[in-house]
C-alpha cells in the first residue's frame, strides 16, 4: 500500500467523508452497531478518522491524544469473528462508494482494511476460511 499515494488522491478531506459515511451505516447494523456505545459514536468516529490520517498521511493528533494506536489491545473488549470482520470491510467499502473515492485508491484501501480488520479477530472459529 502506498499511503503517500492514497493520501495525495484523497487528502484529509476524502478521509472525513469515508469515516463519516461509514459511522451512518453502524448504529443500524445488526453486528457492529452493538459493538460501538450508542454514547459515543462521535467519539469512535474521531477515533477512526484521526487513525487513518496518522496512518496514511502522517498527521500525528492520533498519537498526541491517544499513543501508540495499540488496536489489538484497544478492540480486545469485543468479540471479533469472521462475521464482524466481513462486515466492517463490507460497510467501510460502501462508505467509500458514498465518498466518491477513486476506484484504484478504494482496492488498495479495501485490501489494508481486510488486513486490519482481520489481525483484529479475536474469536477462534472453525467454520471460516482457515479449518481448525
Amino acid at each position: 500500500m502506498n499511503e503517500v499515494k492514497i493520501f495525495e488522491a484523497i487528502g484529509a478531506e476524502g478521509i472525513g467523508k469515508m469515516v463519516t459515511a461509514f459511522y451512518k451505516r453502524v448504529p443500524n447494523d445488526d453486528i457492529l452497531g452493538k459493538m460501538y456505545p450508542a454514547d459515543d459514536m462521535e467519539g469512535s468516529e474521531e477515533r477512526l478518522r484521526d487513525f487513518l490520517l496518522f496512518r496514511l498521511g502522517a498527521d500525528t493528533t492520533y498519537m498526541e491524544k491517544r499513543g501508540h494506536p495499540r488496536l489489538r489491545m484497544r478492540h480486545a473488549p469485543f468479540e471479533i469473528n469472521f462475521r464482524g470482520r466481513d462486515r466492517w470491510v463490507k460497510l467501510m467499502s460502501e462508505a467509500m462508494v458514498e465518498a466518491e473515492i477513486p476506484e484504484e485508491i478504494a482496492a488498495e484501501l479495501k485490501v489494508f482494511f481486510f488486513q486490519v480488520a482481520d489481525f483484529l479477530r479475536n474469536v477462534p472459529e472453525t467454520d471460516g476460511p482457515f479449518k481448525i
